[in-house]
């Protein structure tokens, strides 16, 4: 950071990003040196007495071991020297590493020599034009050798050229506003984008929305590092020292906590959680809609639970292709019904009480289930989560867009994909509700759904509330940035929402990684490690987490890095981290809801119960008590307006650990009340 300029253009890698590529590459090209020195020795007596001494013998033959031993050891230097300047200063001392430019033009000019030595070596090898035959075994198979992983290293040497080239990298970057040249070039990086989707998932052009998901995904992606100047390597530096921050920061609210005395916000008494919210709100009923919501992600899920037996605990389940009824309940599935099958082994209902299931997947379409629960007298609607490629850019269609429904405050916005979803759905479902409720007509509906799926639920479930005002919403890991702050009000009364841990998703919205990236610069600027060193601290952390040293040795000055949080100003989003940032830091936090991507901020629907792991302390840590594993609190939605670098963001996203963590708060209640009769 900034980008690393060479030949007149700027590509997608660091002057500091150079260090371990070329230590790497160093380590190999001595062991050739060793070796070509080795048959140097061996060889070069014996080139005197080829058949023909000159430039189809002897001579061509000294002149490519002497050549290829030369090149080898000035290139050792050049690497040497090379990851020496790239090591220099923090991730912004650009200045000092000044000289990593014209050694790296000086290794890239050395690919022509290299490459004519090698096609000398090719020659002499492999083709029999040289007149001057090797006799030791050994020497021959090390030239061999070498010429082939020249050939190989030459090849990843264009790759990797090809992967750090920025199609745009001659454009200059001036002033960070929004100036016509600034638009100009903002569009240019949305049309390539949007010409890499094209390429890249051809397929997904034929769905009716494929390219307006392309062209929103394309702004979006542009939108959020636009003339930021970061290459990729930066923001990977930058969230490991996010994870440092975020740490400290954590240990310092402890402190204050300790110090004032304050009541601890989460509890293990889920009764006390429970005593004020409606009967329908708990977590026996959470748990079994949560089954419910996994069922619907069909076969896959299946085989990604039970890699080995999956497909025989499905094979009881399947339907002949012969046997298939032409009025089956079931679309878009494939001819032995696979997705049904999981869906029936997943759920443990019989297929009688499954009356329509929609396995249609494209972009801004779910499938779905529609189930009758006889036990609990209501009709469930299961929306599967993301799981394809087509979700995907559902889920990065992240813009906000107007979201109208009955009873919902004016000027409401949403998540544009899953409105889109939303209103895909229910021109399906809307027919098959209405079939239903005439056969059950005192049932009551339920509508639930994991990840994507939450929040399509949702936004039906807002839909539908005015024909069935007393629908139930049983939501899971649910996206943060899916409606706006007084629709996410209005559904606390219908809808329950269930988080655990660190779950990534949750915090996920155009406004928390917009913000996430402003942290990353900031975060950058307070640091005084180089780069090297932050990535190799990332390796320890992610095996032994951080250790109490790194909370401070990171920093410049330990006492100006300040948490920033998320607010409705802009001096309150972006405080600058230390009491010198550079110009780029300043023009970040100049005018930033200016070139927010969206205008509207998005916020998590519902009533929010956020379960987390407890934390050990003490005598807990040596010896094994009955203390329940996990504790709760009701939070609100402002409480997940920023990501947090966790080593379980991902884990504690996945369907199975939000089941099993509830089911484990259920089985330890169960076994605290037992322990007490007794």
């Amino acid at each position: 950071m900034p980008a690393l300029r060479l030949l007149g253009r700027k590509w997608l890698a660091a002057s500091d990003d150079l260090v371990f590529p070329s230590i790497f590459e160093l380590l190999f090209r001595f062991v050739w040196l060793v070796l070509i020195a080795l048959v140097v020795e061996v060889l070069y007596p014996v080139t005197w007495q080829c058949q023909t001494d000159g430039w189809h013998g002897g001579s061509f033959v000294r002149l490519y071991l002497c050549g290829t031993l030369t090149l080898q050891a000035a290139l050792m230097l050049l690497l040497a020297a090379l990851a020496h300047q790239s090591a220099r200063g923090t991730i912004t001392d650009v200045d000092i590493r000044k000289l990593v430019s014209p050694l790296l033009l000086i290794k890239v000019l050395l690919v022509l020599p290299e490459t004519a030595l090698n096609v000398m070596g090719t020659m002499w090898m492999f083709c029999e034009v040289i007149e001057c035959s090797v006799d030791d075994k050994f020497s021959s198979i090390v030239i061999q050798s070498i010429v082939l992983f020249n050939w190989v290293q030459l090849g990843l040497t264009v790759f990797g050229l090809f992967m750090v080239f920025d199609p745009l990298g001659s454009v200059n970057y001036g002033d960070m506003q929004d100036t016509p040249n600034q638009v100009r070039h903002h569009r240019k990086v949305t049309g390539l984008w949007s010409r890499r989707f094209r390429w890249a998932f051809c397929w997904l052009k034929r769905d009716e929305h494929g390219k307006e998901a392309f062209q929103q995904v394309a702004a979006l992606l542009s939108a959020l590092f636009r003339s930021t100047d970061l290459v990729p390597s930066d923001v990977v530096a930058g969230c490991v020292l996010l994870r440092v921050r975020q740490k400290r920061e954590t240990r310092e609210m402890r402190r204050i906590q300790m110090l004032n005395d304050e009541e601890p916000i989460y509890t293990t008494d889920v009764n006390k959680i429970f005593s004020e919210t409606p009967p329908w709100m708990n977590l026996d009923d959470a748990l079994y809609y949560l089954r419910l919501s996994i069922a619907a992600y069909g076969w896959p899920y299946v085989l990604y639970r039970h890699c080995f037996t999956g497909f025989c605990k499905l094979a009881t389940h399947l339907t002949c292709c012969c046997c298939r009824p032409k009025n089956s309940i079931v679309t878009d599935d494939n001819c032995c019904l696979c997705n049904f099958a999981g869906v029936k082994y997943m759920s443990k209902l019989p297929a009688d009480d499954i009356i329509f299931a929609s396995f249609n997947n494209k972009v801004f379409e779910l499938p779905f289930c529609v189930i009758a629960d006889h036990e609990r007298e209501c009709i469930v609607v299961a929306v599967r989560g993301s799981i394809s490629l087509r979700d995907i850019f559902t889920d990065f269609t992240a813009g906000s867009e107007k979201f109208e429904a009955d009873g919902l405050p004016e000027n409401t916005a949403a998540h544009k994909g899953m409105a889109m979803g939303a209103n895909k759905m229910l021109k399906r479902l809307l027919p098959v509700l209405d079939r239903t409720f005439q056969q059950f007509p005192h049932y009551d509906l339920v509508l639930t759904g994991h990840s994507l799926g939450a929040g399509v639920a949702v936004l039906v479930a807002l839909k539908l509330r005015p024909r069935y005002p007393h629908l139930k919403v049983y939501a899971f890991s649910t996206p943060a940035g899916l409606i706006s702050r007084e629709a996410a009000r209005y559904t606390e009364s219908f809808v329950l929402t269930v988080g655990v841990g660190d779950d990534l998703v949750m915090r996920l919205s155009v406004h928390s990684i917009e913000n996430l990236r402003t942290k990353i610069i900031q975060t950058i600027h307070a640091t005084k490690l180089p780069k090297y060193r932050i990535m190799l601290n990332g390796f320890g952390y992610a095996l032994f987490g951080v250790p109490a040293r790194d909370l401070e040795s990171t920093w410049r000055r330990p006492e100006d890095l300040e948490a920033t949080h998320s607010d409705d100003s802009a001096d309150a989003l972006l405080v600058p981290s230390v009491s010198t940032v550079s110009a780029e830091a300043a023009l970040v936090s100049r005018d930033i809801f200016v070139r927010r991507f969206s205008s509207a901020r998005l916020f998590t629907a519902g009533r929010i119960l956020h379960i987390a792991r407890r934390k050990r302390m003490g005598i807990e840590k040596k010896v094994r008590t009955q203390e329940p594993t996990y504790e709760m609190r009701w939070a609100c939605p402002e409480d997940f307006m920023e990501l947090q670098v966790m080593p379980r963001m991902l884990l504690d996203h996945l369907p199975e650990n939000v089941h099993r963590t509830i089911q484990t708060i259920i089985e330890e209640r169960h076994t605290y009340r037992v322990t007490h009769i007794v």
